[in-house]
């Protein structure tokens, strides 16, 4: 069946229940695991250049310390299940893109992610990276939802 499935995850409850399925999935498959965490590009504006590099830096490495943080939740789920894992923090503007080129890079054969469930207002001024996934990507696509 599937070989290769990546996990995207942005640290939410809900990602970490799309962990859990992608990992049972891929025990039982006998596939690996690739976890991604994507980190949005430093923007800022601001008065006087002393205050963007003092902020940058230290957003940057906010950004760093949560990403090891969210792909260790899935390091750990993989070797507790026994299976064959790696990560992947990487910066882009737009996730669902990074999303996409990690699953061909990676030559993944499944994505599995989860969806918020936005709609309305909050759904038009946020965006559904999921949705940009499932409309731009070759793969297939594993959404996992919020229960009703």
């Amino acid at each position: 069946m599937f070989k290769h499935l990546l996990v995207p995850t942005d640290g939410s409850a809900l990602s970490k229940a799309a962990i859990q399925l992608a990992v049972k999935l891929a025990a039982e498959s006998g596939a690996k695991v690739t976890g991604l965490h994507v980190i949005p590009e430093f923007r800022v504006l601001a008065y006087g250049t002393e205050m963007i590099a003092d902020n940058e830096d230290r957003v940057i490495q906010a950004a760093r310390h949560h990403a090891d943080d969210y792909l260790a939740v899935i390091t750990k789920a993989a070797a507790q299940a026994g299976v064959e894992c790696n990560t992947i923090a990487t910066n882009r503007a737009h996730p669902y893109d990074a999303i996409i080129n990690v699953a061909d890079e990676q030559e993944c054969d499944l994505i599995v992610m989860a969806s918020h469930g936005r709609s309305g207002m909050r759904a038009l001024l946020l965006g559904s990276e999921t949705q940009k996934v499932l409309t731009h990507s070759q793969i297939p696509v594993l959404v996992v939802r919020q229960p009703a």
